[in-house]
């Protein structure tokens, strides 16, 4: 069960959590959130205006405001987010439970793979796939959900060598579970908590790599509102429209700071030392 008291003493996990579900709260509200459609309300007579009462976040040079566009890109930014890092969850957790509790050859065989994932940037492996699949945002979900699960399955394949021999396991066994079962509904549910903490930050990771693919060109295709590409279109412009770049900008860095918070504080949250400690 939560703990409600030891969720409000952990700041990190309280302050990122907010963070997360207020996004969350924007990307899903956006139609009732934004003042205007941010690819057809244009005018190219209030092109470049700064901030005021009607546009809060001013105007781009098409003539559309700032802050719909920004809200609208949060739905961008946490699809890429949240649908990579399940895909390389499933991955990363699947792999690394085989390695664990099998071993032998299929643990020699996926982390072999799994040094050869690590000694690739990820951004170097995103880049290479777009060159070959092309730009869109379809094709990040697949590009960034292929290459970052290492870290998952390393992780996991850690947890389960450490309860594979435990007593629930083998009881598992003697009772003729077979392999499948002792490990999804076994093992699984007791390897999860650091997974989801790697899972968490990966998010994090994923919406930083969109913003930098969306950048280049490769990601989310004008006229669709993305945080990345909005940087992309005002990177000319920042002397001259500097509030065009500010806050998509901010956009990022507090959603991937509200993810990193959150991610260290439920860490923090189910460290079993901590645990003990609140018993204390």
């Amino acid at each position: 069960m939560l703990n409600i008291h030891k969720i409000i003493s952990q700041k990190n996990l309280l302050i990122g959590g907010s963070i997360v579900f207020l996004a969350i709260g924007v990307a899903v509200f956006a139609p009732f959130i934004a003042t205007f459609d941010p690819i057809t309300d244009a005018d190219l007579m209030l092109s470049e205006m700064p901030p005021d009462d009607s546009f809060i976040f001013g105007t781009d040079p098409q003539g559309r405001d700032v802050f719909s566009r920004v809200v609208y890109g949060a739905r961008v930014s946490l699809s890429v987010g949240i649908v990579t890092q399940v895909i390389n969850t499933f991955i990363g957790v699947s792999l690394g439970l085989v390695a664990g509790y099998m071993g032998s050859r299929w643990d020699d065989a996926i982390m072999g793979l799994t040094n050869i994932m690590l000694s690739i940037p990820v951004v170097v492996f995103a880049l290479a796939i777009m060159a070959a699949l092309g730009p869109g945002l379809f094709n990040i979900y697949i590009a960034l959900g292929l290459t970052n699960w290492a870290y998952s399955c390393r992780i996991t394949r850690a947890q389960v060598l450490s309860v594979k021999n435990s007593d629930y396991v083998k009881a598992a066994k003697v009772l003729g579970y077979s392999h499948f079962s002792i490990m999804f509904s076994q093992i699984l549910p007791n390897v999860l908590g650091p997974v989801l903490v790697i899972a968490t930050l990966g998010a994090a990771e994923a919406i930083l790599m969109e913003a930098a693919l969306s950048f280049l060109g490769l990601g989310a295709q004008p006229p669709t509102p993305s945080w990345g590409g909005m940087l992309a279109s005002a990177r000319e412009l920042f002397f001259i429209a500097p509030w065009m770049s500010i806050f998509p900008g901010l956009a990022i860095f507090i959603t991937v700071l509200g993810l990193n918070l959150f991610g260290d504080g439920l860490r923090d949250y189910l460290d079993p030392r901590n645990v003990l400690k609140s018993k204390d």
